[in-house]
């Protein structure tokens, strides 16, 4: 089954955004690369971890503002549980979110999922696309929502969601030009790019990088 091994996000300063990710805790989740690609407004993608208790969204969203982080959506509470967004000095778009609405103890630290969040022109035909690349359907709701199995041991997943619905469940306008500046390092895949212009490559190249 192929799968996403690692993401490298392409960033314009390398130092600073390393920077971040160490001082974010967040670090431990990307690989950076240095990228001038020109990319101005949505890169079309997000970010997204699942965590376990309202304490661990707070943990992480305060964490990185500390570190240079601007806010998209606060943390609250919300119809579907707890959660806020960010966008990290990079440009990167990030959600941390948790389905439990109380409070049940401190922050643990731990992350129960990692989802990298496409913003597909036509879901169903990236769907198809990805299935034809050896991608395992999870989830499917139609042509709005498809979540991919992640590789064995992993916890990270890919999932497409319409290119508008995403934008405003991060708070931000649709409009969005240049480079993605995320790279996907696959399992078991070879390179290639997906019809919405995302970029992936084999998870050995990655780490050679």
């Amino acid at each position: 089954m192929n799968a996403i091994a690692s993401i490298t996000l392409e960033v314009a300063d390398l130092p600073a955004a390393d920077r971040f990710y160490t001082a974010s805790g967040l670090g431990a989740h990307v690989r950076l690369r240095a990228s001038d690609a020109p990319s101005t407004g949505f890169r079309g993608f997000s970010l997204s971890l699942t965590v376990d208790r309202p304490a661990d969204v707070r943990h992480f969203v305060d964490a990185a503002l500390a570190a240079g982080a601007t806010s998209l959506k606060p943390a609250s509470k919300s119809f579907w549980g707890y959660g806020g967004v960010f966008q990290a000095p990079d440009g990167t778009i990030w959600k941390v979110a948790t389905s439990n609405k109380k409070d049940a103890g401190p922050a643990t630290g731990r992350v129960e999922s990692f989802v990298v969040l496409v913003g597909a022109a036509d879901v169903a035909a990236s769907k198809a696309f990805y299935v034809e690349h050896g991608l395992t359907v999870g989830k499917s709701f139609g042509r709005k929502y498809v979540e991919f199995a992640a590789a064995e041991g992993s916890p990270v997943k890919l999932a497409l969601y319409g290119r508008r619905a995403l934008a405003k469940d991060v708070g931000v306008a649709v409009d969005g030009e240049g480079s993605h500046r995320i790279v996907l390092g696959g399992e078991g895949t070879g390179a290639f790019t997906d019809p919405d212009g995302f970029t992936w490559e084999p998870a050995s190249v990655a780490a050679a990088s």
